[in-house]
């Protein structure tokens, strides 16, 4: 599976949760402590969106290399400050390709999106939903993978002026009638709040009244991070927090 992030809050480096915390996303590449439904090492890519002080479009890296292998990603992380940064690394599912388009985030105008998990019966349980969307959407797909496609299912209800607590929402109730037994920890944002999911791995929250931070582990020791509970969906700002269980959002 994946391991992902979110944070809201004062600009700060980047490397601070890529690679600088006891436990950043560098670490849980091939030390990951709660990778539920299999796999050891998440070596098959990574990304990260941030958005640079003042801007609504977010600026996105990726590479289907390991994070640990990147050469370049330590300068650019040190010399690189956002308050605002989605982020995530890759174990890809057996027969989906090791990509550069295929890492998160994926993108569209102000948002940022990624999926932790995997839909069952890919791509055949998908046919019927993706059957709806514009074929344009089909044909523009960054990979061929359960995440993008995800992804775009999400990306039209948004565009159609829904709400982004509702078009996550939606999707998932339906992967999941069309995929029973899905993992879909889905992370969304726009750079001024933060919707996830929980169904099928795990999910961390750090909030505060300035800032807050959700991944899929905690990055470090604080003892203020909050597990959130299987099937929920949570909404953040700094300085709010929502948790609703799936069936009641």
């Amino acid at each position: 599976m994946c391991r992902h992030l979110a944070y809201l809050g004062s600009p700060v480096p980047l490397e601070r949760f890529l690679l600088g915390l006891p436990h950043a996303l560098a670490v849980q590449a091939w030390a990951p402590r709660d990778m539920r439904g299999g796999g050891t090492v998440n070596a098959d890519g990574f990304g990260a969106g941030w958005f640079p002080p003042g801007a609504t479009v977010p600026v996105r890296y990726r590479s289907a290399m390991p994070i640990w292998s990147d050469a370049a990603l330590p300068a650019l992380a040190a010399a690189t400050t956002s308050g605002a940064l989605l982020a995530a690394i890759r174990s890809a599912t057996v027969g989906m390709p090791v990509v550069e388009t295929a890492a998160a985030p994926f993108t569209d105008g102000h948002w940022l999106f990624s999926h932790n998990g995997v839909v069952k019966g890919w791509p055949g349980s998908l046919a019927g939903l993706a059957g709806e969307l514009p074929i344009e959407d089909l044909l523009t797909l960054d990979a061929p993978t359960d995440s993008a496609a995800l992804f775009a299912l999400v990306r039209a209800r948004l565009r159609a002026g829904w709400p982004a607590a509702k078009a996550v929402t939606t999707v998932l109730a339906e992967v999941t009638a069309a995929a029973p037994g899905s993992r879909l920890n889905l992370l969304l944002t726009d750079g001024t709040q933060i919707v996830a999911s929980t169904l099928g791995h795990s999910l961390h929250v750090l909030a505060g009244p300035d800032a807050v931070l959700v991944a899929s582990e905690p990055l470090d020791d604080d003892p203020a991070w909050q597990p959130v509970p299987d099937g929920h969906l949570l909404v953040a700002t700094p300085g709010a927090l929502d948790l609703t269980p799936l069936g009641a959002a």
